[in-house]
């Protein structure tokens, strides 16, 4: 069984001396997106993210019906490319799948993450700009992977931009 924690009980960062929540990141547009095994957590994190500041821009799905995650994943995708909103969150069953359709857009990074620490390095050393999560997480495991992905801040290590633009500039 889980134990709730929180942020700051889980995560400290071992890059710099403050917590994440510490952090003052100007990141305040987030676009959302679900298929319907996803459509719950959406609504509960779009919840829990305006109440911390956030304007969340929701990009569907609109209810548990069935729905397929690439349409979905496209459009934050390319809302997250066409720099309408800062960041994204995707969710579906697995996570893996509108993962893949986000990434499928020009210049979207989306890592699919379980854990603080996979938030925090794909941030970090990916400059990733969508999160992926899987549906039937649970909301105080996926809120605490949505703040650390949304104030850790790119290193801007050189290696790092290097790998950046190798994957950026691959040419199918």
């Amino acid at each position: 069984m889980d134990n709730k924690a929180t942020l700051t009980d889980i995560v400290k960062n071992d890059y710099q001396e403050k917590t994440i929540l510490d952090l003052k990141i100007n990141t305040k547009k987030i676009g959302i997106a679900s298929d319907h095994r996803g459509y719950k957590l959406k609504q509960k994190l779009t919840i829990y993210l305006n109440r911390k500041g956030y304007t969340v821009i929701d990009y569907g799905c609109d209810s548990e019906s069935s729905h397929d995650y690439p349409e979905y994943g496209f459009k934050l995708g390319e809302a997250v490319r066409d720099l309408k909103v800062d960041k994204g969150i995707a969710i579906c069953g697995s996570g893996i799948g509108i993962s893949i359709a986000c990434n499928k857009v020009k210049n979207v990074r989306c890592a699919k993450v379980s854990n603080v620490k996979e938030a925090k390095y794909t941030r970090l050393d990916n400059d990733a700009n969508i999160v992926a999560l899987n549906g039937d997480m649970p909301l105080y495991k996926a809120k605490d992977i949505v703040d650390v992905f949304l104030k850790t801040n790119f290193s801007n290590e050189e290696r790092h931009k290097r790998r950046i633009e190798m994957v950026n500039n691959y040419k199918c």
